[in-house]
């Protein structure tokens, strides 16, 4: 298919038909404007009918003068009506290109225009978007890389002193072990999450009890969760999976870090696993304040955070590694609030072992 012939296609139904019934104008209206005109120069005997060549002559020229003038407002026409909106968009792009994402153009709804219109608007408005969870991704990882190097310079500078008691020198090593190991954390989801954007198959699959997994997961968190006084609703059978095991394994650990992380101190974290045919699904929650509905839809955006006062750890990757890990496993993630156990809840749709 040529370029022209799919330019036609591609332009608005309104359009095609306005070039359609305007050529078609054209050619009917220069004949019988030729046809009038040599009527009545022969009729007042300024042409004579038996002269063929003068009239065929006189007609062609009639044909074109017509035609041009015709032509002329045609292409007026559909330079307005198509070319000014292209211009509108070019204009627009290149002011995107220049970094102006708050770009918007306004084209006149007639003759299915608004297409193009609300199309560059959404794109400019998801560029937009994409620039915000870039600058805050900056601002909040450098707040959260920066926090863990300052306390670890501040504790190596302490520890040169020759009279700091042994007792100090332990502790001060222990906080620059946990911040050393918070830094390596962050360094390997930005790695992975990396990776697993552009893994399009999943690998190392295995036959394994979920049941086992999540359990063992909660008891690498066994720390955090006593801390805080936390009761374990934790209740279900034996299931099996055909997945990543290591992968899965970070969605847990992830989801219930989340969970005791959000949950109020005395209160409660779910762990739930129910069978629907072929399919489990694993809920994991907790008591504590609602996440907001707006919230909601950008939980799982790479580098979004809810909290913005960072008042909680975190970097606002942990979620997006999980998205992508139970989507690589032909599963779904959502997140909702059950308002009859006051508890937001992370459900996980992945196929079961048969």
């Amino acid at each position: 298919m040529s370029n022209r012939r799919r330019k036609y296609e591609i332009a608005p139904k309104k359009v095609r038909n306005a070039f359609v019934l305007g050529t078609s104008a054209v050619i009917l209206l220069t004949v019988g404007l030729a046809i009038a005109a040599e009527t009545s120069l022969v009729q007042n005997q300024i042409l004579k009918p038996q002269d063929e060549t003068t009239n065929t002559i006189f007609v062609a020229i009639m044909i074109g003068l017509a035609s041009a003038l015709v032509g002329s407002f045609l292409f007026r026409f559909a330079f307005r009506l198509w070319l000014e909106p292209v211009n509108h968009v070019l204009e627009g792009m290149s002011l995107l290109a220049e970094g102006k994402y708050d770009t918007r153009i306004s084209i006149n709804s007639r003759w299915g225009m608004s297409q193009m219109q609300d199309g560059f608007n959404r794109l400019a408005g998801e560029l937009q978007n994409v620039e915000i969870l870039r600058s805050d991704f900056i601002n909040n990882f450098s707040h959260e890389f920066k926090t863990p190097l300052v306390s670890i310079r501040g504790l190596a500078g302490l520890m040169k002193s020759k009279e700091l008691p042994r007792e100090k020198q332990i502790t001060y090593l222990d906080i620059i072990e946990e911040e050393a190991k918070r830094l390596s954390f962050m360094t390997t989801n930005v790695l992975q999450i990396s990776k697993l954007e552009n893994q399009t198959i999943l690998t190392d699959r295995v036959r394994y009890n979920l049941s086992e997994q999540l359990r063992r997961c909660l008891l690498l968190l066994e720390k955090q969760w006593s801390q805080k006084d936390l009761s374990l609703m934790v209740e279900f059978d034996e299931f099996y999976v055909v997945a990543n095991e290591d992968m899965m394994s970070h969605v847990w650990v992830n989801l219930l870090d989340n969970a005791i992380k959000f949950a109020d101190n005395g209160g409660s974290v779910l762990i739930d696993i129910t069978q629907n045919g072929s399919w489990l699904t694993v809920k994991v929650g907790n008591t504590g304040p609602a996440i907001p509905p707006e919230e909601m839809t950008k939980i799982f955006t790479k580098f979004y955070q809810v909290d913005q006062s960072h008042a909680k750890s975190g970097n606002g990757i942990g979620l997006s590694i999980a998205k992508y890990v139970i989507e690589l496993h032909k599963g779904t993630i959502s997140v909702s609030r059950d308002e009859e156990q006051e508890m937001t809840v992370f459900s996980v749709e992945i196929p079961c072992a048969m």
